[in-house]
């Protein structure tokens, strides 16, 4: 039954994954952003389209000083956003009523650093912003009437950078020329494309933009992720090659537990590796092959799952205290595959796909199952955890009964931490509404990784391999130490117990109707 059971729940599992793929974007993410036919929406008295968003670091003092003949390659300290045949496209009727001949159109490409937001348009006493001059706004702010109102920054009047492209005669389609505009300073810029003639209503535009960091096509918050991952790589080969030797030195003597602690390891060396390989691809083409990242994040869902899988047995004292989950085999099995599927829906979306973060409310939609599946795992294994320490303070098993509590300890120990993390995370988040602290972005997604590696480093601890691990296997324990006397007394506290075994099984409080002795007799 319980294989039956497994065999069932993983062909579910990886068709939800197949299903969850397929209605991913099937676009590979890139530095390169691409427009296809994407039309401009109203924003106040314009027209806009936003054509990207990404962290970019200045180029070197060097890059600058010799751009045309520094050497070619990704890391050759340049930095820059470049338009590759960028094209526009108004509809026919709007071009028979153009004049035949001059300039009878403008768009006007915005590049700004986050910094320089209020320096796009006009605030006005109605708290909204205006985007386009007019006549009345030209003595207030120096614009040019029918174009956008740009206030330069102090001492650099190139910026915020403008370029203008224009429609001549009647003309359906212009292509920018192409340009490329150098990053002299670190920051997060946007690329919006804006319209103030509504003559232009119904552009729109194909093509692409490249956008360039010193070191590579990384967009700036994911770069750090590449050294990152590299290291991650390295730790759990080293902590995989300590745990294989003892793993294989004991087998004799090894427990079930130690075999699923090997495939988490195993799935983690490959994860981490994964993820190195997929971004280091990305920053030297300037493409993410979609392929490696799904296989990536496919990876880090089994990983997770099992994980907290793994997490939950060993609270429940399987192969310790019992010598199977009984009944609630399908339950935990259940539960698994749903934070699978949930896991991967996530991080598929997350990383296959556009460059610019999710909104928020997709990303809540996305978070808010994978948030409670994780809630009803800490409630489960702390709830389970209570029972194990109570059965094995029962048995008087000191070494499990100690072993239980430094596990118990280092989780309570990473909950906390994590809740803590959570509300600085939300913190960062409010405080910190257009990402201008991007920077240091990455930290709060490593952090995951590093308290995941902490924790099962922990495990790894407790449950090394050994000639004595066999004192920690399921056996029909005799408490140790205990007397003839003692053991009388035990006797006549289990008969005057036993008559309050049914009252106490019937005020169940555990939510999860969990009660270890019911279902560990149900047959598999």
């Amino acid at each position: 039954m319980l294989s039956t059971t497994i065999r069932e729940s993983s062909a579910l599992a990886w068709a939800l994954a197949t299903v969850l793929l397929l209605a991913s974007p099937w676009v590979a993410e890139s530095a390169v952003h691409r427009y296809k036919g994407e039309r401009f929406f109203p924003a106040s008295d314009a027209f806009l389209f936003r054509g990207g968003r990404e962290g970019l670091f200045m180029s070197t003092p060097y890059a600058i000083a010799n751009w045309q003949t520094v050497a070619k390659g990704v890391s050759n300290g340049k930095a820059y956003i470049r338009f590759d045949h960028l094209e526009f496209h108004r509809p026919e009727e709007e071009a028979q009523r153009a004049p035949r001949t001059g300039k009878t159109g403008l768009i006007e490409a915005l590049l700004f650093d986050v910094e320089d937001r209020d320096r796009i348009g006009y605030a006005t006493s109605e708290k909204t912003r205006s985007f386009c001059c007019t006549p009345e706004l030209v003595q207030r702010t120096g614009c040019n009437p029918g174009h956008v109102i740009v206030r330069p920054r102090d001492g650099d009047h190139q910026w915020p950078r403008v370029v203008e492209i224009n429609f001549f005669g009647n003309d359906t389609a212009v292509v920018a020329a192409p340009s490329e505009i150098r990053i002299k300073m670190t920051g997060m810029y946007y690329l919006w494309f804006v319209i103030c003639d509504k003559s232009l209503a119904g552009v729109s535009v194909t093509g692409t933009t490249v956008w360039k960091n010193p070191d590579g096509y990384l967009p700036g918050m994911m770069a750090p992720y590449l050294t990152f991952y590299e290291i991650m790589a390295v730790v759990y080969t080293i902590l995989g090659i300590v745990w294989f030797v003892s793993y294989f030195r004991f087998w004799q003597d090894g427990l079930q537990i130690h075999t699923c602690i090997t495939a988490v390891l195993v799935l983690s060396m490959v994860e981490m590796a994964t993820w190195y390989f997929d971004f280091a691809n990305f920053n030297s083409s300037g493409f993410r092959p979609m392929g490696t990242t799904i296989w990536a994040a496919t990876l880090g869902a089994i990983r997770k799952a099992v994980s907290r899988v793994l997490v939950l047995v060993v609270s429940m004292g399987f192969g310790v205290v019992r010598p199977t989950l009984g009944g609630l085999s399908g339950k935990v099995i259940a539960l698994g595959v749903g934070y699978f599927a949930a896991v991967e829906l996530l991080d598929v979306m997350q990383n296959v796909g556009a460059i610019d973060d999710l909104t928020s409310s997709e990303r809540l939609f996305l978070v808010l199952p994978v948030a409670v599946l994780d809630a009803i795992f800490i409630l489960w294994i702390f709830s389970a955890l209570s029972k194990t320490l109570a059965q094995l303070q029962a048995k008087r098993t000191t070494h499990k009964l100690e072993l239980y509590r430094k596990f118990t300890n280092g989780l309570a120990i990473a909950v906390m931490v994590s809740v803590a993390w959570i509300g600085f995370e939300m913190y960062l988040r409010t405080s910190d509404p257009y990402n201008e602290q991007w920077e240091g972005d990455w930290i709060t997604g490593c952090f995951w990784h590093v308290l995941t590696l902490m924790l099962l480093c922990l495990i790894c601890v407790l449950w090394a391999p050994s000639k004595n691990a066999t004192r920690y296997a399921y056996s029909e324990d005799v408490p140790e130490e205990v007397g003839e006397e003692e053991i009388a007394l035990t006797a006549v506290s289990a008969a005057s117990g036993s008559a309050g075994a049914e009252k106490k099984q019937a005020v169940n409080t555990d939510v999860f109707s969990l009660d270890d002795d019911m279902e560990e007799g149900k047959k598999e």
